[in-house]
């Protein structure tokens, strides 16, 4: 609940401002690729580590959104963007990946 609390906030910001952002820019699919992968990696490691499946899954989530809403802190750090929708292509492809390990699971 903190987490859809923390995007809507990161998020309002007047008209202008979201049409410089779009949905669909060449940075919305790094972000989709950056976070399924940290996903993927996070949950590797850990289960090589000794976790149990629900255990890797739930940290490697944990570091997801850490690696995430970190970037996006560093972003209004440096240049004073924030873009919540950014966080909702991180959540996409972490969640792709997600979907992809409980299918793939042993």
């Amino acid at each position: 609940m903190r987490g859809l609390m923390l995007v809507f906030t990161l998020g309002l910001r007047s008209p202008q401002q979201h049409s410089a952002d779009p949905w669909f820019g060449p940075d919305k699919l790094q972000h989709f690729f950056a976070s399924a992968f940290v996903q993927s990696m996070g949950y590797g490691t850990l289960r090589a580590m000794g976790a149990q499946h629900r255990t890797a899954l739930v940290g490697a989530t944990a570091g997801t959104v850490v690696v995430g809403v970190g970037k996006e802190l560093h972003d209004r750090a440096t240049h004073g963007d924030v873009s919540a929708r950014d966080l909702v292509w991180d959540a996409a492809g972490a969640g792709s990946a997600t979907l992809l390990l409980v299918r793939t699971a042993r």
